[in-house]
């Protein structure tokens, strides 16, 4: 009987297991979908309302789901009481503090850092050179997720499950 609840265990734990990697597979692009229509905002704001960059994160920390609104909620209130620290090192904080929190890899991530380092520095007109680039590079990764999704989600969620069995075998 033990061994029987054991092996239920083990193949329910690689079942579990299989599901949240292709959950992983399955949140990367919807992430970098949330966070291009997020900088679209920023561009928007920043060139129809004119609004200020920390008023600007503000509002799209409201607007955007969480986990990637965590990145712009993080820099508006530490930009609010910068203390001499940059925009580009404000941002960096966040990346650092919240990208954990994604489901986005260092792809993304190399692009959020990159845009961070624009931010704050200049007119905005140039700045929106910056986020229309980056939005551009996040549409060219959010394509290979999409594709990743389609030939990697269904086969985590067998993979755990034949894991599970295959472990469960061995034992017996």
């Amino acid at each position: 009987m033990l061994k029987l609840l054991g092996a239920i265990l083990i193949l329910l734990s690689a079942t579990l297991f299989g599901f949240y990697q292709a959950q992983q597979f399955a949140r990367r692009p919807k992430q970098i979908a949330d966070l291009v229509r997020s900088l679209q905002r920023l561009e928007t704001e920043m060139v129809y309302a004119m609004t200020p960059l920390p008023q600007a994160l503000q509002q799209l920390a409201h607007t955007c789901p969480a986990p990637v609104s965590l990145l712009f909620r993080y820099a508006a209130e530490e930009l609010k009481h910068a203390a001499g620290r940059t925009v580009q090192h404000i941002w960096g904080e966040a990346i650092a503090i919240h990208w954990k929190h994604t489901a986005l890899k260092t792809g993304e991530q190399d692009i959020a850092r990159q845009l961070g380092t624009t931010l704050g520095l200049s007119d905005s007109n140039d700045q929106v050179k910056h986020i229309r680039l980056a939005i551009h590079q996040l549409e060219g990764e959010l394509d290979t997720a999409v594709e990743e999704r389609k030939r990697y989600e269904s086969m985590w969620r067998s993979l755990g499950l034949l894991m599970g069995a295959l472990i469960v075998i061995l034992m017996y």
